[in-house]
Formats: structure tokens, C-alpha cells, sequence
């Protein structure tokens, strides 16, 4: 069977500024999942990447990057602080860090080009499912956090247009249901149905763009606070160690960039995992920076009174902030139909690989579907976003998929990568590794003594040889 994946033109990566990068770095998974050949695998194949190094440092900066920005001066305030809060970043960027570096290794290791492809390669088939099952369920929490996000700037930008006080209940038209819908019919649906979405020129940039400008005005309001903002208290040390933890989604959410990272270590002029260790350092010390940054200064602006999103903790008279505010719901309507488009593209290869259909032989019915899937996947991100106004409830639970895709994912490869005798840092990687066994395959033969299990479980057996492939 041939080799097919929905969106995957890898020599189109690099530095640019086309919407659709994300989505191609989270495509689909392939309906076959048998390992590529040494001709494809090879460095100096056809499909050998044109991503520079400093062009992929600006992509994993760019897909880590978000609206998670929002939520780290109440991840401060959770965490009870100041110290602790910059303490759990920097010792979780110890583990993110080394989490990116070893999906690398075994991205090399099993020859497979995208996170969830690698999952499957390396720890099994069950693994792999789960994996791509959490990636639906991350990215339809992420668009209805999107839709929250959206009516709490849409809120606040209609007081200041309508000139009433906060809270005050005006006419039908203005009413945040009614918003939020109106919105996300005109403008997010729209976006989100055709099959390719290339066409969202500028959505990267103008991301880039609101995210940088919303730290510049965090900091800007700490150093010269307006006279009507009065902080709450300022904490000063965790009520307890479960506090501390508490804060950790949020910030799993903001540095999840790990299901993107797969792809751009493939797509790099040299892919090697040295040189990609340079790269994801440099990346996330400058998400580091804009994070915390953000973090600090509206934690010590606000104190304990923080809202969940930093944004509505300030006067919706500020021009300065509306501006921002308004930069942040451009980067959210270009963003939900993204992040939807890979979900529906993850759900497609599902569907597809149950089926046992290849891509090329589905065609006549990938219209139907692409609609009713788009429909459905809208109509239930938006009912939830309507009656879920809460975005510190949505981040809380997608922070902890965040979590499994930074810590769970590549500890279980790496504890099945390092049963191989190959090594990337050794100058001879170029060539074809050897395969590696799966982690159910290392779990049996470590902690399970006797020939309980069905299939042959040889050390050095590839886990795709298990389900029927060459």
C-alpha cells in the first residue's frame, strides 16, 4: 500500500509567515503506517528539508506561542507567588527541553515524521490510538477555549462602544451569546470548512505580533499603573504544595509545542538531534522570556485579584489594552480554524485507518464528510464555549493533555528507544537505524517473565512487524 498523508508537503517549510505552517506540522497521521524507506529516511533524499536553523527556532517559537499568554499571572497567583512560580518554569523547562530533544531522537530512531506517527512506531499501536485520540480532544478544548477568549475581549470592547458600566445589562444585540455566535458563524465556520486552508495569509504573523504587544503592555502597566488599578495581595510564598501544582497546566498549555516539533526536526536542512538541541533550547528561552515577563509583571499589577484572563483585569476605558485586546481576537479567529483542521484532520486518519480505506480510493465522500465533521465539531465547541464562561475550567483540563504530550509520550519512547543499539550522536546516523522494539515489547520482557503474551516478542522487533507490516 502506498504511503499516503493527508497535507504533508514538507519542502514548503521554513521561515514564513503562511497560517497554514500549524497546520501541516499536526497532519494527519498516515493511513499506513509502515516505515519509510532508507531512500526517504536519507538525508540527502528528495524529501530532505529546507528549514535553516534560525527559520526553525522562529517555527517551535511560533507554534508555542498563544493565547495561553493570558492565563500566567493567574498561574503566578495559583502557585503562590513570585518564587514559586518562577521555579516551577524553569525546573518544567528542564523536562520540556529534554522532552523535545528526545522525541528527536526517536523520530531518527523509527524513521516516522510526525508526533503521532513516532508514538506509533515506538511505543505500539494501543499507545499510538491513545495519542492521537488526546490530540482530538486537545485541540477541540483549545478552539473552545478560543471561543471563551473571544466573547471575554468581545465583552469588554462593546462596554467601552455601547459607553455603559461593567456588568450592566444592555440591549439583546449585546448580550455575549449572542456575540460569541454572530461572530463565530460569520467568521470562524466560514474558515473552517474548505479542505486546505493555506489561504489564511499573515494568521502566524499577526499571532506573533498580539502576543508580543500583549507582554509589552503587561509590562508598560506595571511600571506606569493607571491610578484606578488597586492589586489585591501580592502572595509571597504557596499555601501548600498542592498549590504549586496547580499552576502546572497552565503553564503545560503555554509551552506545548511538542506535537509541532516532530515535523520541524524533519524538516531542518540537518536534522540531527545536537543540532536540534541548540534549537529548542534558543526557542524556549525566549518563549521563557515573553511568558514570564507577562507573568510577573501582571501578578505584581493585580496580585491575588487577577483574572484568569490578564486582559480582564484591566479598565475597558484603556485604549492602549483595546488595542491589544483586539490584536488578541484577530489571533483567535485565525487560529480556531487551524487548530480545528488538525483535530478534523487526526479524527479523518481515524476514521480512515478503522475502515481499512486508503486515502486515494475515499475521495468521492471526503466532501460530505469534511462538512458533517466540520459542522458538528463547530456546533459542540461553540455550546460548550456558551455555557462554559470560564476559561481557567477549559485551560485546566487541556493543560493536562498539554502535560501527557510533553512528559508521558516521550518518557514511553524514550524508555523503548534506548532498547536499540542506535545512537544519533554517533557521525554514521545518516544511515538507516535499527528498528526499535515497542514499549510493550520492553515492558514484557523486562516485568512479565513466562510466554504469556500471543505474538513473538523479540528484543529488536520492529512493534510494526506485530500488526502485519513488512
Amino acid at each position: 500500500m502506498a504511503q499516503v498523508s493527508i497535507n504533508s508537503d514538507y519542502s514548503e517549510w521554513g521561515l514564513s509567515t503562511d497560517a497554514g505552517e500549524r497546520a501541516r506540522l499536526l497532519q494527519s497521521p498516515c493511513v499506513d503506517t509502515a516505515p519509510k524507506n532508507e531512500w526517504e529516511a536519507s538525508p540527502g533524499g528528495p524529501d530532505r528539508g529546507t528549514t535553516s536553523t534560525l527559520g526553525a527556532v522562529f517555527i517551535v517559537v511560533n507554534a508555542c506561542l498563544g493565547a495561553g499568554l493570558l492565563n500566567f499571572p493567574a498561574a503566578f497567583s495559583t502557585a503562590g507567588g513570585m518564587a514559586a512560580g518562577i521555579t516551577l518554569q524553569m525546573g518544567m523547562l528542564v523536562f520540556i527541553i529534554s522532552g523535545l530533544v528526545i522525541l528527536a531522537y526517536c523520530s531518527q530512531a523509527s524513521n516516522e515524521r510526525t508526533y503521532q506517527e513516532v508514538v506509533w512506531a515506538v511505543c505500539g499501536k494501543l499507545t499510538g490510538v491513545l495519542c492521537e485520540v488526546a490530540i482530538a480532544v486537545y485541540t477541540f478544548g483549545t478552539c473552545i477555549a478560543f471561543l471563551i477568549i473571544i466573547g471575554d475581549q468581545q465583552d469588554k470592547i462593546i462596554a467601552v462602544m455601547a459607553k455603559e458600566p461593567e456588568g450592566a445589562s444592555g440591549p439583546w444585540y449585546t448580550d455575549r451569546k449572542f456575540t460569541i455566535s454572530l461572530t463565530a458563524f460569520l467568521f470562524i465556520l466560514p474558515l473552517s470548512i474548505p479542505r486546505e486552508i493555506g489561504f489564511q495569509k499573515y494568521a502566524s504573523f499577526l499571532s506573533v505580533v498580539g502576543t508580543w504587544y500583549v507582554t509589552a503592555i503587561v509590562i508598560i502597566k506595571y511600571i506606569w499603573p493607571d491610578k484606578e488599578m488597586t492589586p489585591g495581595d501580592i502572595l509571597t510564598s504557596p499555601a501548600s504544595w498542592m498549590a504549586v501544582f496547580n499552576a502546572m497546566p497552565t503553564i503545560c498549555f503555554g509551552f506545548q509545542c511538542h506535537v509541532s516539533s516532530v515535523p520541524v526536526f524533519n524538516s531542518m536542512q540537518r536534522p540531527e538531534v545536537k543540532t536540534w538541541g541548540g534549537v529548542v533550547t534558543a526557542a524556549m528561552v525566549i518563549a521563557l522570556a515573553v511568558y514570564m515577563g507577562t507573568g510577573i509583571c501582571g501578578f505584581l499589577t493585580f496580585g491575588a485579584a487577577v483574572d484568569p484572563d490578564v486582559l480582564l483585569s484591566y479598565p475597558s476605558e484603556d485604549m492602549a489594552v483595546a488595542v491589544a485586546r483586539a490584536f488578541i481576537i484577530l489571533s483567535v479567529l485565525t487560529s480556531y480554524p487551524i487548530l480545528h483542521f488538525c483535530g478534523r484532520a487526526v479524527v479523518e486518519g481515524l476514521w480512515l485507518r478503522y475502515q481499512g480505506v486508503p486515502v486515494e480510493e475515499d475521495v468521492g465522500r471526503e466532501r460530505r464528510r469534511r462538512v458533517l465533521q466540520t459542522l458538528v465539531w463547530f456546533l459542540l465547541t461553540l455550546l460548550l464555549a456558551l455555557f462554559i464562561p470560564d476559561i481557567g475550567k477549559v485551560i485546566s483540563v487541556i493543560g493536562g493533555l498539554a502535560a501527557c504530550f510533553i512528559f508521558v509520550f516521550p518518557a514511553g519512547g524514550c524508555w523503548s528507544a534506548t532498547e536499540s543499539s542506535w545512537s544519533p550522536w554517533e557521525p554514521s546516523s545518516s544511515a538507516r537505524p535499527q528498528p526499535t522494539p515497542s514499549l510493550w515489547i520492553c515492558c514484557h520482557n523486562r516485568c512479565l517473565p513466562g510466554n504469556i503474551w500471543p505474538l513473538p516478542l523479540v528484543p529488536g522487533t520492529h512493534c510494526l512487524a506485530l500488526w502485519g507490516h513488512s
